[in-house]
């Protein structure tokens, strides 16, 4: 009787709340772990056009590795996501610094650079694929000034193409950063610059050993962000480049998608996004470890 008591008070207790969130939870469990549960389980078959495949346990994956296609996705991703990773927090944080000391037409200069933010990756892309074409672009137009000798034909160079779209990349994520990091600097308390300022610190110092320090919750936010853009990184690539010249610029969704949807062999696909869902959780995972387990030792 006691058991049942309880189990009763629990099961009434916040009821408005739990009826609420019943909608919440069901998509979680159903579109969320289950599809990502059928995902994981038609990877290590062998279905092409239909998910109807036999199981042929880890072939998907010894092939996946074993294509130079899905190789230079992998290490185009792993080098565009270190850099871009690097410079968008980096500038990010310096164009914060910058919007910190007060200046005027804040408001203006804060609009113009989260601008390109609001953006699709497709128009940003297309945006930037105007500019570096070689005949129509930036190049083109120099050149019919009379600057024969001017170059900008990077989307058309295997060697270049992956500056073009960490170029495209940094202008449309940095004003986001930015605005990040300014919230984080107008949070730290005044009483911190006053009396860096008594002690003669200098500004830099402040910033860099005082202030960057209490932003670690912000940075570890636009870290997950970014990480989790990089991941997925295919429109700005379909618009920009097409995964070329050759498959110089190929990125692991784009992979996915072609072998999903164009070269028809599902469990291709899916095994190359399953492990796509692993570097995600290699993000994910720490984050929430340093978020909340360090706040749980506290």
């Amino acid at each position: 009787m006691g058991f049942a008591r309880i189990a009763r008070q629990l099961f009434t207790r916040n009821l408005a709340a739990k009826i609420a969130a019943t909608p919440m939870i069901a998509t979680v469990l159903i579109v969320f772990i289950g599809c990502t549960l059928w995902t994981i389980w038609y990877s290590f078959t062998n279905s092409r056009l239909l998910p109807t495949g036999s199981f042929v346990g880890f072939d998907q994956y010894h092939r996946l590795f074993g294509t130079s296609r899905w190789n230079t996705s992998v290490r185009n991703l792993v080098w565009y996501g270190g850099f871009s990773l690097v410079f968008t927090l980096s500038i990010g944080f310096l164009l914060a610094v910058l919007m910190d000391q007060k200046i005027r037409f804040e408001s203006a200069f804060r609009t113009i650079m989260l601008y390109p933010f609001a953006l699709s990756f497709i128009v940003t892309g297309l945006i930037w694929q105007w500019i570096m074409n070689p005949t129509l672009g930036l190049q083109g137009s120099m050149r019919g000034l009379g600057f024969e000798w001017f170059t900008f034909d990077w989307i058309a160079r295997s060697d270049m193409v992956l500056y073009a779209m960490l170029i495209a990349g940094l202008w449309q994520g940095t004003g986001f950063v930015m605005v990040l990091m300014l919230a984080g600097l107008r949070s730290v308390d005044e009483e911190i610059w006053k009396a860096a300022r008594v002690d003669g610190i200098p500004a830099w110092r402040t910033y860099l050993f005082i202030v960057l320090p209490m932003m670690r919750g912000v940075f570890i936010t636009a870290v997950v962000l970014v990480g989790s853009g990089i991941v997925r990184l295919y429109d700005l690539v379909v618009a920009l480049t097409s995964g070329g010249p050759g498959i110089s610029s190929e990125v692991p969704a784009k992979y996915v998608y072609d072998y999903m949807f164009t070269a028809g062999n599902i469990g291709q696909g899916l095994a190359a996004s399953t492990m796509m869902l692993v570097t995600v959780m290699i993000i994910v995972v720490p984050w929430a470890f340093l978020e909340f387990g360090g706040r749980g030792r506290q």
